[in-house]
C-alpha cells in the first residue's frame, strides 16, 4: 500500500504548475455523455444483429437479462460515485484500488481498447449509411471511406484539443438530434405493427417457408448478449468524467438517467422490427438495418431519414468515445498507472498525448477494416468482448466493499449494496461465458502488448514490476496470446 501511495504523489507533485484546472459539467452534459456514448450506430442496427441468431422470444429474454443485468452495473457505478468518490476514471479506478496495479491497468487497457474500437465501427457506420447517397463508399470500409473516416478522425482530434467543454456541448446537440428519427420511427412502427407476424415462429424452431431451427432458446440467448453489450457501452461514461462533474452526486443520478431512456428505446426498436419484417428478412439488411425496416412503413424517405440519423448519432458516438478513449490513458498517466507522456495537456486542458495515441490506434484499424468482410460486426464483437474486464471488476469492487465494510459508516445497511455487486458480477461472468472462446482468444492478443506499457510506467516510478500473483497473470495473457497468433495464422480462427 504504501508503494502505490507514494506512486500517487510523485505524479502529483510531478504535475506542471501552469496546468488548467479541469472544467467542470453539470448533469445534463453528463447524461448526454452517457446517452450519446450508448445510443450509437448500435441501435440502428439492432434489427438485424439480433435476429441474425435469435428468435423474438428469445430476444425478449435476451434484454430481459440484459436489463437485469446492466441495471445493477449501473447502481454499482451511481454508489460507486458517492462511496468512494476520491475514485476518477470510473472502472480503471475501482479495479485498481480492488485488486491491485496490475489488475487495474488491464482494466484501463481493455477500456482503452474498446474505446478506439468503438470508434472505428462507427466510423465504417457512418460511411456505410453515407453510401444510400454515395454509393462510392461501398459497405463504409473501403479505400474511399476508409479516406474519408480519416479525415474526419483528426478533425476531431482538433475539436477536442479546442477543449473537454465544447466539446462535450456539441455532444448535447448531437444527441438530441440523433433521437429524434428513432422516435419517429418507434411511433409509426407501432402503428403498422403486425401481432401474426411478432409471433410467428416465435422460438425460432423453424418451419416450412425458409425459417430453419436457430438451436435452443438458450443458445439463442447467448447470441444476443454481445449485441446487448454493445449498445450499454457506455453506461459508465459519467462515472469515467466524475473528477470533472460540478456535483458528485449528478454521476449516478446521468448514469441511471441514460440507461433507463437507453433501454426502452433497444427494447423497442428491436422487438418492433420482428412484427414488421420477417427474421430472415431481417438477418438479411444491410448496415443500418433499421433503415430497411422503415422503408416498407412510410416508402424511400424513411430509409434516408434514418441513414441521416446514423450519421448524425455515430458522428455523436464517435465524438463521446474521443473523450472517453483519450480521459483514461490521461488519468492512467497522471497516476502512474501508464507512462507519464500520456498525462500531457495543452493550453485548453485537453489530454493531447492520450489523444493522440488514441487516435492513431484509431488510424491503424481503419486501415485493417479495409481487409474485413464485416468489418462493423467484427469491431463492435471485439470492443464488447475488451470491455468485459473491466465491468466484471467493477462488480466485484462494489461486491467486495459492500462483504468489508470499507466506506460504510458504522451500523449501515450492506444488505442491498451486497446484491447489488453480486448480481453485478455473476451478469459480467455469464458475459464472459456468453462472449465465446473465439473473442475471448482474440482480445488476448490485444491485451498482451500492454505488458510492455506497463512495465515502462513502473520502471519510471521505481517500482517493483510484478507481485507474484500479477506475474502468473502477466504469463497468462502472454501464453493464451500466443495461442490465438497460431490460431489465427493457421487460419483456425479468423481476426477479420
Amino acid at each position: 500500500m504504501a508503494t502505490n501511495q507514494s506512486a500517487l504523489c510523485v505524479c502529483v507533485e510531478s504535475k506542471p504548475k501552469s496546468e488548467t484546472a479541469p472544467p467542470k459539467l453539470t448533469l445534463l452534459p453528463l447524461t448526454a455523455l452517457v446517452v450519446g456514448s450508448m445510443v450509437g450506430g448500435g441501435v440502428f442496427n439492432l434489427p438485424s444483429d439480433m435476429s441474425k441468431g435469435a428468435s423474438p422470444g428469445a430476444i425478449l429474454i435476451g434484454w430481459f437479462i440484459s436489463g437485469v443485468g446492466m441495471l445493477m452495473l449501473a447502481l454499482v457505478y451511481q454508489r460507486l460515485a458517492i462511496r468512494k468518490p476520491e475514485l476518477n476514471a470510473g472502472p480503471y479506478a475501482y479495479a485498481k484500488a480492488g485488486f491491485g496495479s496490475f489488475v487495474g491497468f488491464n482494466s484501463a487497457w481493455g477500456y482503452w481498447l474498446c474505446a478506439f474500437l468503438a470508434n472505428v465501427a462507427y466510423a465504417v457506420a457512418i460511411f456505410s449509411a453515407l453510401s444510400h447517397f454515395f454509393p462510392v463508399f461501398g459497405d463504409g470500409n473501403n479505400l474511399a471511406s476508409i479516406a474519408g473516416a480519416s479525415i474526419c478522425l483528426w478533425l476531431m482530434h482538433a475539436l477536442v484539443l479546442k477543449g473537454i467543454k465544447q466539446a462535450a456541448f456539441v455532444n448535447v446537440v448531437t444527441t438530441i438530434a440523433k433521437l429524434v428519427p428513432l422516435l419517429l420511427f418507434v411511433l409509426l412502427a407501432i402503428v403498422a405493427f403486425n401481432w401474426d407476424k411478432f409471433t410467428f415462429d416465435f422460438w425460432g424452431h423453424g418451419d416450412t417457408h425458409g425459417q430453419g431451427d436457430l438451436g435452443s432458446v438458450i443458445d439463442q440467448v447467448k447470441s444476443t448478449m454481445l449485441v446487448t453489450l454493445w449498445v450499454f457501452i457506455g453506461i459508465e461514461g459519467a462515472s469515467v468524467y466524475s473528477a470533472r462533474a460540478a456535483k458528485r452526486s449528478d454521476v449516478g443520478r446521468a448514469t441511471l438517467l441514460g440507461f433507463a431512456g437507453a433501454l426502452g428505446l433497444y427494447l423497442l426498436v428491436s422487438m418492433l422490427a420482428t412484427g414488421i419484417l420477417t427474421r430472415p428478412e431481417l438477418a438479411g439488411l444491410k448496415v443500418p438495418s433499421l433503415a430497411g425496416v422503415f422503408e416498407p412503413i412510410v416508402g424511400p424517405w424513411g430509409t434516408a431519414l434514418i441513414n441521416i440519423g446514423l450519421m448524425v448519432s455515430a458522428g455523436g458516438a464517435f465524438l463521446s468515445w474521443s473523450l472517453l478513449c483519450a480521459e483514461v490513458p490521461y488519468t492512467c498517466g497522471r497516476d502512474g498507472t501508464f507512462p507519464r507522456w500520456f498525462a500531457a495537456q495543452n493550453a485548453n486542458g485537453s489530454p493531447k498525448n492520450a489523444l493522440l495515441a488514441s487516435n492513431i490506434m484509431i488510424q491503424l484499424f481503419l486501415v485493417l477494416s479495409f481487409f474485413s468482410k464485416s468489418a462493423y460486426q467484427f469491431l463492435y464483437l471485439i470492443a464488447s468482448a475488451a470491455v468485459l474486464p473491466p465491468y466484471v471488476l467493477s462488480g466485484a469492487y462494489a461486491l467486495k466493499l459492500s462483504l468489508s465494510g470499507d466506506g460504510y459508516v458504522s451500523g449501515e445497511s450492506r444488505t442491498r449494496d451486497v446484491i447489488v455487486g453480486a448480481a453485478a458480477t455473476i451478469y459480467g461472468l455469464w458475459l464472459v461465458y456468453a462472449a465465446g472462446v473465439h473473442y475471448l482468444l482474440m482480445c488476448a492478443v490485444l491485451f498482451a502488448p500492454g505488458i510492455a506499457v506497463y512495465l515502462k510506467a513502473r520502471k519510471e516510478l521505481g517500482a517493483r514490476a510484478f507481485t507474484p500473483p500479477e506475474a502468473a497473470i502477466a504469463l497468462g495473457i502472454g501464453a493464451v496470446a500466443v495461442v490465438a497468433a497460431v490460431l489465427m495464422w493457421t487460419g483456425r480462427i479468423s481476426p477479420l
